[in-house]
């Protein structure tokens, strides 16, 4: 007969996913053993198996509950009635506001998923590869017709972006709502109209 699922089962495992999150973030996934992660949870070793079976399952059902959150959240956005430019700046006022309270989890991505099986990797770079074409599509929307037509710079463009949104956590660990949405135009406006012309918010 199953063992029925206690009460505070799905309070307990999001409890042991943030703090193996922090854990992980922290010491780095290979220098951390299952054993810390139950220490930090302040719980027995054995408990955290009866949530996840092994480490990298640990590390999978972390990155899946993020990456598929995140997913969902910007493929729901609604964008309908906004110009290129402006569908521009609420996607990355989106990814700003949807990684606050996230630096362990979106921190953990780079060690974690090579370290995982083939398939449980195609999973999770679905969700990434998805968010990527969302933002690939809508500046090529706002690009000059010789950049939109040349797949390469549009995606070194959109790396970039990338590259500025994912990053942000380091050079401005804590930010609230308010310098989030800052750097979020500051973003759109560097894409836009490189060093000249900054708007105002």
């Amino acid at each position: 007969m199953a063992r029925p699922k206690a009460k505070d089962h799905d309070d307990k495992r999001n409890m042991i996913l943030s703090t193996a999150a922090a854990v992980f973030a922290k010491t780095g996934i290979a220098g951390t053993s299952m054993n810390d992660v139950a220490k930090a949870c302040g719980i027995s070793k054995p408990n955290i198996y009866h949530y996840c079976g092994s480490k990298n399952e640990l590390v999978f059902v972390i990155l899946d509950t993020y990456l598929s959150a995140l997913k969902d959240r910007i493929s729901s956005l609604d964008l309908s009635g906004k110009t290129a430019q402006e569908q521009l700046g609420a996607l990355t006022t989106e990814f700003l506001l949807a990684y606050d309270g996230m630096d362990n989890e979106h921190k953990i991505q780079t060690e974690g998923v090579p370290l995982l099986p083939i398939e449980q990797q195609t999973i999770l770079k679905g969700y990434q590869r998805d968010m990527v074409q969302i933002m690939a599509n809508t500046i090529a929307a706002c690009a000059p017709d010789d950049m939109a037509n040349n797949p390469a710079k549009c995606r070194d463009v959109t790396m970039s972006v990338f590259g500025m949104l994912n990053w942000f956590y380091l050079w401005s660990p804590g930010a609230d709502e308010t310098k989030r949405l800052a750097y979020a135009q500051t973003v759109t406006d560097l894409v836009l109209n490189g060093m000249n012309g900054p708007s105002d918010p």
